[in-house]
C-alpha cells in the first residue's frame, strides 16, 4: 500500500462515518426503532449495511461503529455558540440589512436637525458680539460730534446688548443690535423734508386728542426726498400708537400758527412756495427743522 493510500484511508473512514450519521438522521423511523429500543448494535449495523449495499456502497464495520457512536454522542452536528456579547454583535452585523436603513435614515434626520440648529441658532449667536462691536463703531464714526443725543442712545443700546449677551439672552441682544442698525441707517441717511403738495392729496390734518377733547392737534404732511429726487422711506414713531413704522409720508405736529401759514401759502395759488420743512444731514438722527415743530408725528390719518 502506498503512502498516499495510507493517508487517505482515515479521511475516507471519517467521511463514511459522517454519511452514516446523516443516513441515521434522515431515516428517522429507523432511529426511533433501533436507537431508542434495546436492540443490539450488530443488528443496527446490519440494517445500515443493507441500506448502503442497495446503493452499491461497501461500508466497513469501523465506519458503521463510528457513525452509530457519533450519532449517540451528537457529533457531526451543529452546536450553536453560547450567548455572549460577541455573539450579539455578530447577530447584529448579520442582520444589518434589516435595521441598517432605519438607523441610517434616523441618523440623517438627526444630522439635518443639528445642522439647521447650528446654522440658524448657534452660528448667528456666535457672530453677535462681533456684529455688536462693528455697528457700535460705525455709529460712533458716523455721528457728528455735536450729535450728543445719538451718541447717548448708542451707548445705552451698546451696554444693554453687552449685558444681554453676558446673561445669555441672545434674543434680547439681537433686538438691541437691530435697533442699533436702524440708528446707524438713520445717521447715514440724507434727505430733504418737503411738504406734500400733490393734486388730490392733503397737505395738513388736524386731530382731536383723546386726552383733551376740547383741543386740536395740527399736523403738516411731509415726505423725505433724497439727493437724486427719489422718495426715501423713513422709520417714524407714531405718537398715537407708539409703534414705529417705515413710511414714505407722515404728519409732523405743528402749532396753529404754522398750520395756518402753510394753508395760506397753498391757498394763494395752489402751490406751496415755502415747501421745505427741514433738512436731514448725514451724521444726525433728526432733520434740522425750518419750521416750528414739536417733532411728534403720526403715520396715518
Amino acid at each position: 500500500m502506498s503512502e498516499q493510500q495510507t493517508v487517505s484511508e482515515p479521511l475516507d473512514e471519517v467521511m463514511l462515518a459522517m454519511d452514516v450519521v446523516d443516513t441515521l438522521r434522515y431515516r428517522s423511523r429507523l432511529i426511533e426503532r433501533e436507537l431508542n429500543a434495546d436492540v443490539r448494535a450488530e443488528e443496527l449495523k446490519e440494517r445500515l449495511r443493507k441500506i448502503y449495499k442497495a446503493q452499491g456502497i461497501e461500508v466497513s464495520d469501523e465506519a458503521l461503529d463510528e457513525g452509530v457512536k457519533a450519532l449517540r454522542d451528537d457529533r457531526f452536528s451543529y452546536q450553536p455558540p453560547s450567548k455572549s456579547f460577541q455573539t450579539k454583535l455578530a447577530t447584529l452585523y448579520v442582520n444589518r440589512h434589516r435595521w441598517g436603513k432605519a438607523v441610517l435614515g434616523a441618523l440623517t434626520v438627526v444630522g439635518v436637525i443639528l445642522a439647521c440648529y447650528y446654522y440658524l441658532v448657534v452660528a448667528p449667536g456666535m457672530g453677535l458680539p462681533t456684529k455688536l462691536d462693528s455697528v457700535y463703531k460705525d455709529i460712533k464714526q458716523s455721528a457728528k460730534f455735536d450729535e450728543k443725543e445719538g451718541r447717548r442712545k448708542a451707548e445705552e443700546l451698546y451696554q444693554s446688548a453687552k449685558t444681554a449677551l453676558e446673561a445669555g439672552d441672545k434674543q434680547r441682544a439681537e433686538q438691541l443690535v437691530e435697533s442699533m442698525d436702524v440708528m446707524n441707517s438713520r445717521l447715514q441717511s440724507i434727505y430733504t423734508l418737503q411738504i406734500v403738495n400733490k393734486p388730490g392729496e392733503k397737505t395738513g390734518v388736524w386731530r382731536v386728542p383723546d386726552a383733551n377733547t376740547s383741543a386740536l392737534n395740527y399736523y403738516i404732511l411731509v415726505e423725505a426726498i433724497g439727493p437724486d429726487g427719489s422718495p426715501v422711506p423713513v422709520a417714524v414713531q407714531s405718537e398715537e400708537t407708539g409703534r414705529t413704522e417705515t413710511v414714505m409720508t407722515w404728519g409732523v405736529r405743528v402749532d396753529k400758527e404754522v398750520f395756518d401759514y402753510v394753508a395760506r401759502d397753498k391757498l394763494d395759488d395752489g402751490i406751496i412756495q415755502d415747501n421745505v420743512f427741514g433738512v436731514k444731514r448725514r451724521g444726525y438722527l433728526e432733520p434740522e427743522y425750518r419750521m416750528k415743530t414739536t417733532g411728534a408725528a403720526i403715520t396715518s390719518w
